[in-house]
């Protein structure tokens, strides 16, 4: 894509949200990091209707600590993967505690130490919650990117740098937020919304589906997958 494209990509998904943010809930940064770990291979409508009662009680790692592992469990056990993500809260919040001083570091290197957070997680708290330049390429992302040409990549780091090297000021603290939401909502896995997209004339995808009800020509690629295999948590 042309880095003219690139700029007017971005000024679109600006103009039509100014303000993009994640729809996970949340009410602290400790809270942020806790979402996002047990969002992994799960959706956010899901981890938030298991966050609400849970962080209602539970506001910082000491909070979490006092109410134990097997607390922890009864208010997440709709998620999946429920019992590792249990484990590795609760690892985490004991180390933030004695390591960190109950606070979230505003470290990348430092957050992929944590147990269960890797780069996309770390990646998504540094933007969210310290305004850090930084792309988390979950599924969403890693079919926008491939999909439109904005950042081709086998791999979510190859897209996380090519987001890094093209995407432009003013807009690199949101741009993961408005990938992520047109991923979701218009730049769909089985079926893109191409005809109510507002990108349609700047997207290199070849198969567009230009009428509601219609497929893609051809099979689309599957990211999820591809997610699964690499580990994109």
């Amino acid at each position: 894509m042309k880095k003219a494209d690139v700029f007017e990509f971005f000024r679109r998904l600006a103009e039509a949200n100014p303000a993009p943010e994640t729809e996970l809930e949340y009410g602290n940064t400790y809270q942020l990091l806790v979402a996002v770990t047990l969002s992994a291979q799960a959706t956010d409508v899901g981890v938030n209707k298991a966050t609400r009662k849970l962080f209602a009680i539970v506001k910082t790692p000491q909070d979490m600590l006092d109410l134990g592992e097997e607390g922890l469990k009864s208010h997440i056990k709709t998620i999946g993967l429920f019992n590792s993500k249990a484990k590795n809260v609760m690892a985490m919040a004991e180390i933030l505690v004695r390591d960190h001083g109950g606070e979230v570091p505003a470290d990348r290197d430092l957050l992929t130490e944590l147990p269960g957070v890797g780069r996309k997680t770390a990646n998504v708290v540094m933007n969210c919650a310290f305004g850090a330049e930084t792309f988390a390429v979950d599924t969403h992302i890693f079919r926008v990117g491939n999909r439109t040409g904005l950042a081709k990549g086998k791999t979510p780091l190859a897209v996380e740098k090519g987001l890094e090297k093209h995407v432009p000021q003013p807009f690199r603290v949101g741009a993961h937020h408005w990938l992520i939401l047109h991923g979701r909502y218009v730049c769909k896995a089985r079926t893109p919304e191409c005809w109510h997209c507002g990108l349609i004339d700047l997207c290199a995808f070849k198969d567009k589906v230009l009428e509601k009800g219609a497929k893609p020509a051809t099979a689309a690629k599957k990211p999820a997958a591809r997610k699964r295999k690499e580990s994109m948590a």
